[in-house]
């Protein structure tokens, strides 16, 4: 696994999940928007509203992994402190 220090590749502050956030709803979101895009049938405007939604969604994707990555290291590192009583 790599940890990165620069948490955030958009350089945007870390936002709160909303509650009832889905990871796999939102990837496909992304990728949805990503086949309009592609499909050439949006106006300029559009692409550029679509992308800025995609990146929105990008971020609340890493945000959540960010969050899972460190309760997973929270839960390792609970378990390494842990001495075996067997």
């Amino acid at each position: 696994m790599v940890k990165s220090s620069n948490r955030s590749n958009f350089n945007q502050p870390e936002m709160p999940l909303k509650e009832g956030f889905s990871y796999e709803e939102t990837v496909a979101k992304v990728e949805a928007i990503i086949t309009q895009i592609e499909a050439g049938k949006l106006d300029l405007a559009a692409v550029f509203d679509e992308f800025t939604a995609a990146v929105e969604y990008l971020r609340q994707c890493e945000n959540f992994l960010h969050e899972k990555q460190q309760q997973m290291d929270l839960l390792i590192e609970t378990l390494e402190d842990t001495p075996e009583s067997f």
